[in-house]
């Protein structure tokens, strides 16, 4: 019904900057909270930020809140993820996903996810 796609992922050094974007198409008649999990070869998927459909509610876990911020995109069903003072334990493949609840994404058990972007922190 709806697919994502994420963009942006690269090979940049520690202390580096990136942004993520991800976008929804096909059937997108309602709004959708969105977010990002991670996941890093040999390690479990990891929630990372979640925001709701209006911008609201805005979070990011622990381990990258104070570098990492999550936002609307100027498409109705987008989403980006500002990445600041990257470091090497931020090497993953990004995943977005998107559900009708910002709960159901938080936990990520959403039905919608995309194919995922790449980031690599070299040191």
């Amino acid at each position: 019904q709806v697919q994502l796609v994420e963009s942006g992922g690269g090979l940049v050094q520690a202390g580096d900057s990136l942004r993520l974007s991800c976008a929804a198409s096909g059937r997108t008649t309602y709004t959708y909270a969105m977010g990002w999990f991670r996941q890093a070869p040999g390690k479990e998927r990891e929630f990372v930020a979640a925001i709701n459909w209006n911008g609201g509610t805005p979070y990011c876990a622990d381990s990258v809140k104070g570098r990492f911020t999550i936002s609307r995109g100027t498409a109705k069903n987008s989403v980006s993820l500002q990445m600041n003072s990257l470091q090497s334990e931020d090497t993953a493949n990004y995943y977005c996903t998107a559900a009708l609840q910002i709960s159901i994404v938080k936990v990520g058990t959403a039905s919608n996810w995309g194919r995922g972007t790449q980031v690599t922190v070299s040191s």
